[in-house]
Order: structure tokens, then sequence, then C-alpha cells
């Protein structure tokens, strides 16, 4: 697409997003060119939190089918679009609902505890929500004594267990692209560029988190990286966020962490790349796909969101 037909659909949405009373969500994991279109960018909770705030009619989500899930339990009054039904989450499909119950009925006794990162069946079977900015802080509000289930990240959910200790059963799933991340490349890199920084989310694998110099969630990265004093970071995380990064600080580098088994460089998730300009104007035009969940299965779903921002607030989150 050339940057004049781009500007053109950029002004048109904009004058549809006025016209319907429309705020877009990006997540960071969107190309630059829709985070440049959003009215919020950020993590998914976190943006569908904003949106609750707004007095929006019409939540158009640029993310995944769970985020925009999860804008409806916040907002089951608003209109919530998806503009490609496709864009699932590797992590969210790796955690069947008739699988995780059947985990729960061999585990009974346990606070199930699942990760924001899940379709709206596996939370309605769950006792609290978290994102990978409270996960510990929300296992450790809970009894010393008290077992726990969590789910669907093995890697964040083994990096909850190590720092708490807790007694926790985790489910076996992951997100095809902090997998991917290759230690090696990583280790090479660092050989390249040793005055460089290595940056990961807590969905990556073990041995890439032992030679972190930070851990932490999206935004928690992106804070890093403005307060940090160092001049180059090697990321790993998707690259979306590397956007935000170069736009606060363009004279630092950012280099993305690159996969196993791959020339491309970085690891991209495949479902939030669904999403395009062009897909976001004709969901705003046409007011489709929307996001459609009985009010029942919306009202379970919202309560363990509600408890996890109950603990939050009560412990000043």
């Amino acid at each position: 697409m050339t940057k004049d037909l781009t500007r053109n659909i950029a002004e048109e949405i904009r004058r549809l997003k006025k016209e319907k009373n429309a705020v877009i969500l990006a997540h960071y994991y969107q190309t630059g060119d829709i985070q440049d279109i959003a009215d919020f960018i950020g993590d998914s909770l976190a943006l569908s939190q904003k949106a609750r705030s707004t007095d929006s009619d019409i939540i158009l989500f640029a993310g995944v089918r769970f985020m925009a899930e999860t804008a409806k339990i916040l907002s089951p009054s608003k209109k919530v679009l998806l503009p490609d039904m496709d864009a699932g989450c590797s992590l969210a499909d790796s955690c069947r609902a008739e699988d995780f119950k059947k985990f729960i009925e061999e585990n009974p006794g346990r606070t199930v505890v699942t990760y924001v990162n899940t379709n709206i069946d596996i939370k309605v079977l769950s006792d609290i929500i978290c994102t990978s900015s409270n996960a510990v802080q929300i296992i450790e509000s809970l009894p010393r004594e008290e077992k726990i289930i969590f789910g669907p990240d093995r890697n964040l959910g083994n990096y909850i267990l190590n720092k708490t200790g807790r007694d926790i059963k985790v489910w076996n799933g992951a997100c095809h692209v902090h997998e991917e991340f290759s230690l090696e490349a990583i280790l090479d890199l660092k050989k390249k560029h040793p005055e460089a920084k290595v940056i990961v989310h807590p969905e990556c694998e073990l041995p890439v988190r032992m030679i972190a110099d930070y851990i932490g969630s999206t935004s928690a990265l992106l804070q890093f990286t403005k307060k940090d004093h160092a001049k180059v970071y090697i990321v790993g995380t998707e690259p979306g966020i590397i956007h935000q990064m170069k736009k606060a600080f363009p004279e630092k580098e950012y280099i993305p962490a690159p996969p196993k088994d791959s020339t491309c460089g970085c690891s991209e998730c495949n479902f939030m790349k669904l999403i395009t300009v062009e897909k976001i104007y004709n969901c705003l035009r046409n007011e489709k796909p929307e996001i459609l969940i009985d009010a029942d299965i919306l009202a379970r779903a919202a309560k363990p969101i509600e408890r996890m921002m109950d603990i939050s607030e009560k412990s000043g989150l």
C-alpha cells in the first residue's frame, strides 16, 4: 500500500470514529501504522479498562480475539468489533475448555488463576485472572498454604513458581512468539553488542530468561527502556513494541531477539499481523465482525477479572 493510500484510509478511519463515536484500541504487537491511528495503545487488559472508562458507543480492538472478548466482558453494553475473526492466539488456543476443566477436576481443591491471554470459556472456569504485570503479586496475595492451578502459559507459570515458591500446578501451554527465541542467537548478538542489555518477557523459556538483564511485561519493557541509561537493547518479545520504543527514544538502538531456525531476524505474531489498516476501515464502516457473547457468560467471565482488580486495588498495583 502506498503512503498516500494509507494516509487517505487513516483520514477516513478518523472521520468514521467521530461519526460513530468509536474508539480504536491497538495492542503493542500491531504494526506501526495501526498504532499510529489508534486512540489508545497498550497491553490487552489495560486497553479494555481504558475503553470502559470512555463514553464511546463502539470499541474496535486491533488485536486478537481474546482481547476483544475481554473488552466485551468489561463493556457489555458497547458494540465491540474485531477486524479479523481469524486473529486468534496460539497461547489461548493451547488451552481448550474441555481439557482445562478435566485438569481442574484432576487437581481438586486448588484456586484457579489464569492469565488474561485466554479465551472466554477459560475465564469462566477461573477464580482469578492475572496479567504478566501483576501475576506474581496476585499469587502472593493468596494465603501461603493455598494450592493453586495456573494456566495456560507454562513459562510464565514457571516464572511465577520460581518467584513465589508456592504450590502451583502449571498448565502446559505456550506462546509461539516467546517460545521461539533462540538462546544461541541472542548470545551471538550479545557478543556483537557487548554493551546491549537483554530485556525479555516472562513468557520466554527459562534459558532465555536466565541471561536477561530485565524481565517484564510488554509495557514494563517499554518503561524500562525509557528509564534505563543503556543505548542498545536486545528485545525478547514481539517486535511491534519497538515502534513505541523508537518513538520514545529514537537515538537508542533496539534489536529484535531472533527466533530459532529462521532468517527473518525477529519473531512476529502471525495472528496480530492479520489485522491491517484496510481491515480496520472496513470493520468500522460496516460495524462487523462484531463480538457477540451471551450475557450470562459475560457476567460469569467478569467475576475473576473483578476479583483481580479488587486484589490489585487493595495491593496498590
